[in-house]
């Protein structure tokens, strides 16, 4: 019935965003976890820095920074546009690029916190049975912060679904290619259409809270 009445594209593109984002976040946030648990004191709180901007800089100086390396008229955009014919700027692929990178600190932060808190005698043992450093993270480590894991999986996957600042300077608000649910609901109280508004943003509150749910109920103690 909603439906009927109210373009439900953007919740779809919303969740399509959240879907290829994780794919290429969670293999990613994995083996980038894997380098900033063996660096050295000095380089990782040099990362651990680069890694904070995010929950301090508004997505709107990301967004234009983003902007400038991703314009196709000069640079990385440029050639990414000349040998793959890929535009990343206002297009889908542009959002997913920028909503993976921006999130993969939200990712990081917590699992580095439970990766360190491990003892040090998971590592050693592992060793001592010859494992190497990346069969250690993999079988051991990984493991004995499975539940953690999950949470920021989860958390990670709904907290993309509802990026706004960041997609709306890469993306734009183009129907069915970048107008994701939180740019709609922002497009809707524009043009003064509070019904429209209200639904998605009711939509968007009860899948905040589903996740949210999951992610708390799922939790046990390690």
């Amino acid at each position: 019935m909603i439906a009927a009445w109210v373009d439900l594209s953007p919740i779809v593109l919303s969740f399509q965003l959240a879907f290829w984002s994780f794919l290429i976040l969670f293999p990613l946030g994995i083996a980038s976890g894997f380098v900033l648990l063996h660096l050295s004191p000095f380089w990782k709180k040099c990362f651990k820095i680069v890694l904070t901007l995010p929950w301090v800089l508004p997505p709107s100086v990301l967004g234009f920074y983003f902007l400038l390396i991703l314009n196709p008229n000069q640079g990385l955009g440029k050639w990414l546009l000349q040998y793959f014919n890929l535009r990343l700027v206002f297009s889908f692929e542009g959002i997913v690029v920028a909503t993976t990178l921006f999130s993969l600190p939200f990712f990081l932060q917590p699992l580095l916190a439970a990766l360190e808190n491990l003892p040090s005698s998971l590592s050693e043992a592992a060793y001592t049975l010859g494992k190497t450093r990346w069969q250690t993270y993999l079988y051991v480590l990984l493991p004995s912060v499975r539940n953690t894991l999950f949470n920021i999986a989860v958390l990670t996957f709904a907290h993309s679904l509802g990026e706004f600042g960041l997609v709306l300077m890469i993306g734009g608000n183009i129907p069915t290619e970048t107008r994701v649910a939180s740019i709609a609901i922002f497009s809707e109280l524009e043009a003064l259409h509070w019904t429209e508004a209200h639904i998605y943003s009711t939509i968007m509150l009860v899948l905040a809270i589903f996740f949210l749910a999951i992610a708390h109920w799922k939790i046990t103690p390690q």
